[in-house]
């Protein structure tokens, strides 16, 4: 009896132990399946969060883009404005010292009025050439940007201050230098303009934009001086010397260069041979 007994109780104990690791697995197989079924639904794309403040993930990214679109917007209209400034004043500057040059040679003839005025020069010319100065330095990086030719040859702010220098020597040299007849005098100049856009610039848009300049400034002058606002001594182009196109030219693309250096930090459009 006691063998029986022991017999027994071995056998349910191992029928209890069996049924226990039964549970164990079955609990354990359970537990995966819920744990790969939450799995499943956070990191699923159908989540919705519930609540008054809750936002889907396309609303939080929508939202993100549209306020980084919004800060780069403003940081580019900043930077507009700074550079608007600095041409402004550069140009403003450039006509006043340039100007004075003219009048003291006598090549340029204000009213007697005028030449009491500041830096002997008419009120109007300062903020005329500053505003055309801010127009074209503007132009110059946005039509780059337009064509998708960035302009990179010599860019750096040396290579800009040797070619100010250089238009400052063209204009310095259309009041002192002396020759035989005016045609001589401008196809002199116009060498130097040409060898200032090849020196500094070369590119099709510098060149373009600095006729086009040249154009439309010599006929706004014809026109200024036609109506008597001021003139030139000893005109052989209608009412104007045949050189001051060379200076409108080199003027234009000076001021494109400085346009340009300083819209370096802008990102510029590929070019695409």
């Amino acid at each position: 009896m006691p063998r029986l007994e022991s017999r027994a109780w071995s056998c349910s104990c191992a029928a209890r132990g069996r049924h226990n690791a039964q549970l164990g697995d079955a609990a354990a197989g359970l537990a995966a399946k819920v744990g790969e079924m939450l799995s499943s639904s956070v990191s699923g794309p159908s989540l919705t969060l519930v609540g008054p403040g809750a936002r889907s993930p396309s609303t939080a990214s929508t939202s993100a883009t549209s306020t980084t679109t919004g800060s780069s917007t403003l940081n580019l209209s900043q930077h507009l404005v700074q550079r608007s400034v600095v041409l402004f004043v550069v140009g403003a500057f450039m006509a006043l010292v340039l100007n004075l040059l003219q009048i003291q040679r006598n090549v340029t003839l204000f009213p007697d009025e005028v030449i009491s005025t500041l830096f002997s020069s008419a009120w109007w010319v300062p903020p005329c050439c500053g505003t055309a100065a801010a127009v074209v330095g503007l132009l110059y990086p946005c039509i780059d940007s337009h064509l998708g030719e960035p302009h990179k040859f010599k860019r750096e702010w040396a290579s800009v201050m040797r070619c100010i220098a250089v238009f400052v020597g063209i204009n310095h040299a259309s009041a002192k230098l002396d020759f035989a007849n005016n045609v001589q005098l401008s196809l002199t100049l116009a060498a130097l303009s040409l060898g200032l856009w090849w020196t500094f610039d070369r590119s099709r848009s510098g060149l373009g934009l600095g006729i086009t300049i040249a154009f439309v400034a010599t006929l706004i002058t014809q026109f200024l001086v036609y109506n008597g606002v001021y003139q030139y001594t000893s005109p052989d182009f209608l009412y104007i010397r045949s050189w001051l196109p060379c200076i409108f030219f080199s003027g234009g693309v000076t001021v494109g260069n400085i346009g340009r250096q300083l819209a370096m930090g802008i990102p510029e459009k590929p070019h695409n041979d």
